[in-house]
C-alpha cells in the first residue's frame, strides 16, 4: 500500500479506451448470440448476501491505477491481464475511494479515471451495514498485515460472490489472505511479470 499512497503519475487513457472499446464488442457479441439463444441475463448485482454477480474476478486499486498509468512499472502486465479477463470485474466503492483519492487533483486524471469506472469495465458491488461484521472480522484477523478497509471489501465479496481471481499489484496481501478462511486467491498479472 506504500506505493499506492505515494503515487501519482500521467494517464494511459487510450490504453484504457482501446481495451475498453475492444470489450464493448465483445460484450455486444456475447448480447446478440445470448439473445439468438433465448438465454435470460443475469442482474448485474442484487443487494445482500446471496447477490447473483454477472463478473469473474475482481479489481483492486492499484490495478486499476496501473492500467490508467502508462509510466507505471505494472502497467503493461495489468493491461495484458485486463485483455484477458471477462468483464466486468467486480470492486467496491471503498476501492473507488482510495482510486479518487491517489489520483489526486490533476484534472486529467481524475477524468482518466472517471473514464473507466463509467466504461462498462467495472461493476461496484455495495457493501451495506449488515457486511460491517464481517469486515471487522477480516481486519482483526490479518491485522497484522495490516488489512486495509478496501481489501478487506474485496475479501468479502470474493466471498459473497464465489470469485477468487483479482487483478491487483499488491501480491503480498493477496497471496496471504483467504477466501473464507482457506481458499488461495488467484492473482493476475502472475507473479515475475512486472518490474
Amino acid at each position: 500500500m506504500d506505493r499506492l499512497q505515494t503515487r501519482r503519475g500521467q494517464t494511459g487513457s487510450g490504453t484504457i479506451q482501446a481495451a475498453c472499446k475492444s470489450r464493448e464488442n465483445s460484450r455486444d457479441n456475447r448480447r446478440q448470440r445470448s439473445k439468438a439463444s433465448g438465454a435470460s441475463r443475469k442482474p448485474w448485482f442484487a443487494s445482500g448476501s446471496n447477490s447473483v454477480v454477472a463478473a469473474d474476478a475482481l479489481i483492486d486499486t492499484g490495478a486499476i491505477l496501473a492500467l490508467l498509468d502508462r509510466k507505471d512499472n505494472w502497467h503493461a502486465a495489468c493491461a495484458a491481464a485486463f485483455r484477458q479477463v471477462r468483464l466486468p470485474l467486480l470492486t467496491s466503492e471503498a476501492v473507488l475511494t482510495e482510486l479518487f483519492h491517489l489520483v489526486g487533483n490533476s484534472n486529467r486524471e481524475v477524468d482518466a479515471a472517471w473514464k473507466f469506472v463509467r466504461s462498462g469495465a467495472l461493476i461496484v458491488s455495495p457493501i451495506v451495514e449488515t457486511d460491517f461484521p464481517a469486515l471487522d472480522t477480516l481486519m482483526k484477523r490479518y491485522r497484522d498485515r495490516p488489512m486495509d478497509f478496501a481489501d478487506a471489501t474485496l475479501v468479502h465479496l470474493a466471498e459473497r460472490h464465489s470469485l477468487s481471481l483479482i487483478l491487483t499489484v499488491d501480491r503480498d496481501d493477496f497471496e496471504t489472505y483467504r477466501i473464507q478462511g482457506r481458499r488461495r486467491f488467484r492473482l493476475a498479472p502472475p507473479r515475475g511479470i512486472a518490474r
